[in-house]
């Protein structure tokens, strides 16, 4: 049988098949549906059009209202309850309220809904947050999702694959939003575009579960439809305690063909920012110049997890936001969030005059809780920089690592941990 890559295996054995080739039209079956409170409403619309009177599997869809919640305004709290009628008349096992959820794709992993093996389909870009655990997971349209409600499965085409061979040691903070952010500078947008990006090396065999996820998650933002890492022993730490169904890991066949495969040597670099208005504008640390800010933002999908907390924490410790800037703190779960609470962390965000709110993606998509004015700069742990990505379309946003964004909210500029 000719070899295949992980991207192939994974979908060959949810269609049914012992080899796929590249560019094939598959039925694929799913192992977990995704939506939220602004996509969700979408493809429940949708479903009500199909004429069914059930999910194909109310343990297998997940429905988290993360964007404008806890709810901003009476359109966000009707978008909130239309996800919540349709959870409780479905009997959707995997629904999250306010006060028990977090942002989608930090809470799926924690709660051991995603595992190796998974393919798993989301009406949220960034779905391709799981592939860090060695799932296929990728963002449709709404329809597609209500599709797959409904039926259990979705086409999809079989992708090509790039891979990303990382060597050397990391130099001081720089962390997985630093890697993701050179890796989509150098090829650029759309320089993998619907192609399964495979991450690995000695650098990625070092690096924390929660760098992973950072890395996996801004896939999307290079253009491609999965971001793969295999599974190793730190995913195996990650998910056997979580786990709660059983899971199969697949690894690429070393002689599997690619569309490239890109050597990278990590230990070369610097702390990455990405300027305005494209994550693919990104620049050393070395090379920001003098850039004044208003706001920082540490949180978001990319980087709301345990460790980019405890990175910004000891930064901020013992030390003042600057007093011309503000600094808004998100914690990708409630869990996170009670673990800062009780370690302290909370503390000294609360101290140095930062900002520390419940889960919520808010600010990310310019949605609440930090939107800009005309004129102002961000900088932000998020994924994106488009124009009026955060608020009014003469804003600016700045995408870097939380050990970056808490040096800079001490600085009130662009700066990092060793400036201070």
């Amino acid at each position: 049988m000719p070899p295949m890559t992980m991207a192939q295996k994974i979908l060959a054995a949810h269609a049914g098949k012992e080899h796929v080739a590249v560019g094939e039209l598959l039925d694929v079956n799913v192992d977990m549906v995704l939506a939220n409170d602004i996509t969700a409403p979408i493809a429940i619309k949708e479903f009500a059009k199909l004429g069914v009177s059930k999910v194909f599997d109310a343990e297998r869809i997940a429905l988290v209202p993360d964007h404008f919640t806890p709810n901003k305004d009476i359109k966000s709290a009707e978008q909130a309850k239309l996800v919540r009628d349709f959870a409780h008349r479905y009997g959707i096992v995997n629904y999250f309220e306010v006060g028990r959820m977090g942002i989608e794709h930090a809470l799926l992993p924690e709660k051991g809904l995603v595992l190796p093996g998974d393919v798993v389909v989301g009406a949220d870009s960034h779905t391709c947050t799981y592939g860090a655990l060695g799932a296929f997971a990728t963002g449709m349209g709404s329809t597609d999702i209500a599709v797959t409600m409904a039926t259990g499965s979705i086409w999809m085409r079989v992708p090509e694959t790039m891979r990303f061979v990382l060597r050397g040691e990391l130099q001081p903070w720089v962390s997985g939003k630093d890697l993701i952010l050179y890796i989509i500078g150098l090829v650029g947008v759309d320089g993998a575009l619907y192609r399964a990006m495979e991450f690995t090396g000695p650098t990625i065999d070092a690096l924390p579960i929660d760098g992973r996820l950072t890395m996996a998650n801004m896939a999307i933002e290079a253009g491609g439809k999965a971001g793969l890492f295999a599974v190793d022993a730190i995913t195996e730490a990650y998910v056997s305690t979580r786990a709660q169904r059983r899971y199969q890991a697949y690894v690429s066949d070393p002689d599997a063909a690619t569309y490239a495969t890109i050597e990278i040597d990590a230990s070369s670099i610097e702390p990455q920012i990405a300027f305005p208005h494209l994550p693919s504008n990104a620049k050393a640390l070395s090379e920001a110049g003098d850039v004044a800010i208003d706001q920082v933002v540490i949180g978001s999908c990319t980087n709301g997890r345990w460790d980019d907390l405890v990175e910004a924490a000891s930064i901020l410790k013992g030390r003042q936001i600057h007093p011309e800037l503000r600094c808004i703190i998100i914690p990708g779960t409630q869990a996170i969030y009670l673990h800062a609470v009780r370690e302290g962390l909370a503390e000294v965000f609360v101290e140095a005059g930062a900002v520390f709110s419940t889960p919520t993606c808010g600010p990310c998509l310019g949605g609440h809780m930090g939107i800009l004015a005309a004129g102002e700069r961000c900088v932000s742990t998020t994924n994106r920089n488009f124009v009026g990505r955060m608020g009014h379309v003469e804003s600016e946003v700045y995408l870097a690592s939380p050990a970056i964004a808490a040096a800079s909210a001490v600085a009130g500029k662009i700066a990092g941990p060793d400036q201070l």
